[in-house]
């Protein structure tokens, strides 16, 4: 696969020091610009300020890319051509040479790859409403079945089915946990109504589960910790739940359906909440990377980062990661 490790990750890596992963559509495609970049470029200080080293994760001119320097991360943000890459379409971007910002999928799977454990995102994707008819899912789902990575979430988008997305979760055995909540939280709210199973308090009690993944051996899956926003900082419940019917019901009036519906519904969000949802929505990812470089520290003080040579031969190149080695390294299993 042609890919890239940035040096400061390649060097984390190599060292055995914590790692966090970024995803790139909010980049790209997510917020406004130029306030993206400049959004871009605040995640990855908080990563640093943690104690981690950012990987904002992107495929440029066919090469994917953990990490990224100042010219890649400027691309993604300011190129209106970038397209938008979930797993199922690394290897035509690949193959064609394509530029592209990855989803929740796409970003945990080089992730997974390249070794690095823990990823901070917003939001899951998940079932869609009206599922039963339209038998539309998020490909987050089924992928994060696949790997071992942590992610930190503000749980799952709230204009989704929760509730099926929770129960298509346990079919998946992709486990869940509340990170201070006993209520799975509801991306722009910091509660969904929907009760979780486990409740961890602290980072290390989110590392000791990670641990206790990687004992287990057991078939790969990935670890969501569900971080609510602050209520503080959350939509007005009220504005949210009145907009979101408001928005469900002009996307039916205009024949919106499949995968036009949620970025649809998010602008439609973003316009009739005058930007409430957007502030939301980033106080719920700085939360999230906050976190998760908490997360990442605390599972290499447990002992679980070694050194690690990323590419065998090419000091540039995806190493083999975390997908049938014996050797974990840093931020793998």
């Amino acid at each position: 696969m042609s890919t890239h490790v940035s040096e400061e990750v390649r060097e984390a890596l190599h060292e055995g020091r914590p790692v966090v992963a970024l995803e790139s559509t909010l980049v790209a495609h997510g917020l406004p610009r130029p306030r993206n970049l400049a959004v871009a470029r605040e995640l990855e200080e908080l990563v640093r300020a943690g104690g981690a080293a950012p990987a904002t994760i992107a495929v440029v001119d066919g090469t994917a890319r953990v990490g990224l320097d100042e010219a890649a991360l400027i691309r993604i943000a300011e190129d209106p051509t970038v397209r938008k890459l979930g797993h199922r379409d690394l290897a035509p971007a690949l193959a064609t040479g394509a530029t592209g910002a990855t989803t929740v999928s796409a970003t945990a799977w080089l992730a997974d790859a390249a070794g690095v454990r823990v990823f901070a995102t917003g939001g899951l994707g998940g079932v869609h409403r009206a599922w039963s008819e339209t038998q539309d899912e998020s490909a987050d789902l089924r992928l994060l079945a696949r790997v071992a990575t942590t992610v930190v979430c503000a749980g799952v988008k709230s204009i989704l089915d929760v509730p099926a997305t929770l129960q298509r979760l346990e079919t998946l055995g992709v486990t869940v946990v509340g990170y201070g909540t006993e209520h799975f939280p509801g991306f722009y709210l910091s509660s969904s109504g929907e009760p979780v199973d486990w409740t961890l308090r602290t980072p290390e009690e989110v590392a000791g589960v990670m641990r206790a993944q990687d004992r287990l051996e057991g078939p790969r899956s990935a670890l969501v910790v569900a971080n609510p926003v602050p209520e503080a900082e959350q939509l007005d419940p009220a504005l949210h739940d009145r907009v979101l019917a408001d928005g469900l019901a002009a996307a039916k009036e205009k024949g919106i359906a499949g995968q036009a519906v949620t970025p649809f519904l998010l602008a439609y969000l973003t316009v009739h909440t005058e930007g409430a949802s957007l502030e939301a929505n980033l106080a719920a990812i700085r939360g999230n990377v906050r976190l998760a470089a908490e997360i990442a520290g605390a599972y290499g003080r447990s002992g679980a980062y070694g050194a690690y040579e990323v590419g065998a031969g090419d000091p540039e190149a995806l190493g083999t990661g975390t997908r049938g080695t014996e050797a974990r390294g840093a931020g793998g299993r």
